[in-house]
């Protein structure tokens, strides 16, 4: 295996949207059309299946030196209201764009800190998205929380206006990596939300955990797997630590490089901890998620209805993704789209009536089939191709895989392409092979997280 991890581990992209950000024809895009792709797909699919709603709320109390978000760093807390009442503004331009009642069957609170919020702003801001839509059938709500701010209040807000599913950032629970990564967080604090969302009747509680980071050892990582056991999450995250520091600058320094583990290590920690979760009753799904078997996302898995998008994977599908506040990026499956990325444009230009989309891709049909392909070996490890789904390089992304074949990692036959269990660790590098945006303008300079 260490010869393989020798061999793979690359940068690559994490394959939440193909084409990925860094290969968005960004030159030929106009607000004009991805206007006119949202109008498209809405007026497709908003009675058959409704719209998701993604909702990002960048402010966070202090700087965690292990993420790559976009937030903003700050204490004040006046600057809840006229965020919330932007995000209200620029979900009345996008209903005045539909021309009639928009269906949510998901919605997504990301960060950030949404817990950062008030109870009270958040009530207000989701009954104001709410009053203007319906609410599809079994739809799902869900939010992302810290264990150190949120409340019994925030929890009982959210349920009664319709979450089912909160996700709680652990990371680790090491004191030693804590500290590297500014991020002070007692498993007594975890403990307490978990029970309390229980409490309260949430259906499903998942924790995020990350390995890679500065100090991790097996040892580390092995307490706190056996620590977030103890509460039995229904999902788990176990997410390779991304180490961005050329991206996000000073925001990923607050530890030196040599404090982090090696590829070798790192695999280590993947491969050992996996192991150890199947081993308490988790299942792998997809890429870098576990679930227990009565889990939606699992279920979703079985049944072939597992998506992945901007919000990660997911149990539901709709192909119209509604991206709303700085920085968010929207998905109307024939376009992408993202908001400005400074807290004041974005304010600024929804004030001026405007849908605050700054950059964006609108898809080809070669496009579209790639993101077909990369969603199937992203959801569901395997997919397969006809004169339909063929695409110009085939022969030359099937040459890159027979020697993944060689190596064990992926079965070919009958054009269909099965990564096997062996090369379920390396399944950025499988899709990478269709990657034809990234093969024909390889970038002269790092942009992506390394795959192992």
């Amino acid at each position: 295996m260490n010869s393989l991890i020798d061999k793979y581990n690359i940068p690559g992209p994490r394959y939440t949207s193909y084409p990925t950000v860094p290969f968005w024809d960004d030159a030929s895009f106009t607000s004009d059309l991805w206007q006119q792709s949202v109008l498209r797909t809405f007026n497709e699919t908003n009675d058959s299946e409704g719209i998701s709603i993604y909702i990002h709320l960048p402010f966070c109390e202090q700087l965690c030196t292990f993420c790559a978000c976009h937030k903003r760093i700050t204490k004040q807390h006046s600057v809840e209201t006229p965020y919330l009442e932007t995000v209200l503004k620029e979900w009345d331009l996008y209903v005045k764009l539909f021309g009639r009642t928009p269906k949510i069957k998901e919605l997504h609170l990301g960060g950030g800190t949404p817990t950062f919020f008030s109870p009270e702003n958040l009530r207000i801001l989701l009954e104001g998205i709410f009053a203007k839509a319906e609410i599809a059938e079994h739809p799902e709500f869900s939010f992302e929380g810290h264990p150190n701010n949120t409340t019994r209040e925030h929890l009982q807000t959210l349920y009664d206006l319709g979450f089912r599913r909160a996700s709680f950032g652990v990371q680790d629970y090491d004191l030693q990596v804590q500290k590297a990564i500014n991020r002070i967080q007692p498993f007594e604090n975890v403990k307490k939300v978990t029970e309390m969302a229980r409490e309260i009747g949430y259906k499903g509680v998942s924790h995020d955990l990350v390995f890679g980071l500065p100090f991790h050892t097996w040892e580390k990582m092995e307490y706190t797997i056996r620590k977030t056991l103890e509460l039995k999450p229904d999902r788990l995250a176990f997410y390779s630590y991304a180490h961005v520091p050329w991206i996000k600058g000073v925001g990923q320094r607050g530890f030196d490089e040599n404090d982090l583990p090696s590829g070798e290590e790192k695999r280590k920690l993947y491969t050992n901890g996996k192991k150890l979760l199947e081993e308490l009753g988790y299942i792998e799904v997809g890429m870098d998620h576990f679930a227990l078997e009565h889990d939606d996302l699992y279920q979703s898995m079985v049944s072939g209805d597992i998506h992945r998008n901007f919000m990660g994977y997911s149990s539901s599908k709709t192909q119209l993704m509604i991206g709303l506040g700085m920085s968010a990026i929207s998905d109307s499956w024939y376009a992408f789209a993202q908001n400005n990325k400074s807290v004041e444009e974005y304010q600024k230009i929804v004030e001026e009536g405007i849908i605050p989309v700054v950059k964006g891709h609108v898809l080809n049909q070669e496009d579209l089939i790639i993101r077909k392909h990369i969603l199937n070996l992203m959801c569901r490890l395997e997919t397969s191709w006809d004169l339909q789904t063929a695409f110009p390089e085939i022969e030359n992304a099937l040459e890159a895989l027979k020697e993944m074949e060689t190596d064990g990692l992926v079965e070919i036959a009958d054009n269909t392409i099965k990564i096997t269990e062996k090369g379920r660790a390396f399944t950025r590098n499988v899709a990478m092979t269709f990657d034809l945006r990234m093969m024909r303008n390889k970038p002269e300079t790092r942009i992506f997280s390394m795959t192992i």
